[in-house]
């Protein structure tokens, strides 16, 4: 929930680790409390997708959060799982450096749903984001955002991403990402 305005990024830092998620988001301080198991277990499943994916490929690295994004004084953000592109065939390993996102997934929850489907992909979208994935465990669906989209592309089959011209795509098959984290497969 929304407590304050005025807040930078540097002052979020400051406060002490509680196990609250702390993002500033266009000044406003936003505290979201733990994440669920569930919640938990679909992000590690995601996780290790875009891990094999990435690594296999070379073109990013895969890092789920806790992770400081600073886009901006205004600006911190902590994606639940994302991919920053490499530079120059470099993996970036600051969080200054990962701040080329190809894709951003947030894992909704009573608690974010809100911040997830509108102010976090109006900023993510602003940022340059290549694509923002909103999972919704509930639904079992992925909404896919793109910059230019005025509406998401809603998926529960599977999940296309082609994040980099030449490399073989990423097919994900929703129903079986969803059964495995949650040990229904």
């Amino acid at each position: 929930m929304p407590i304050a305005q005025d807040w930078t990024a540097e002052r979020a830092r400051a406060l002490p680790g509680d196990g609250n998620r702390y993002e500033v988001l266009d000044g406003v301080l936003a505290v979201t409390p733990a994440p669920s198991g569930v919640h938990q277990l679909v992000v590690g499943a995601i996780y290790r997708l875009l891990y094999d994916y990435t690594a296999r490929h070379g073109f990013g690295v895969t890092v789920f959060s806790p992770a400081d994004l600073e886009f901006s004084a205004a600006r911190l953000l902590q994606p639940d799982c994302f991919v920053a592109a490499t530079t120059n065939g470099r993996r970036p390993t600051s969080w200054e450096q990962m701040r080329r996102l190809l894709l951003a997934v947030e894992v909704v929850s009573p608690a974010s749903a809100r911040r997830d489907r509108i102010t976090k992909r109006r900023i993510y979208m602003q940022e340059g984001v290549g694509e923002y994935w909103i999972v919704d465990v509930n639904s079992r669906v992925i909404d896919r955002w793109r910059p230019d989209d005025e509406r998401p592309e809603v998926l529960d089959s599977v999940l296309r991403w082609e994040p980099v011209p030449g490399i073989p795509p990423l097919d994900l098959d929703i129903g079986t990402l969803f059964a495995e984290a949650l040990g229904e497969g």
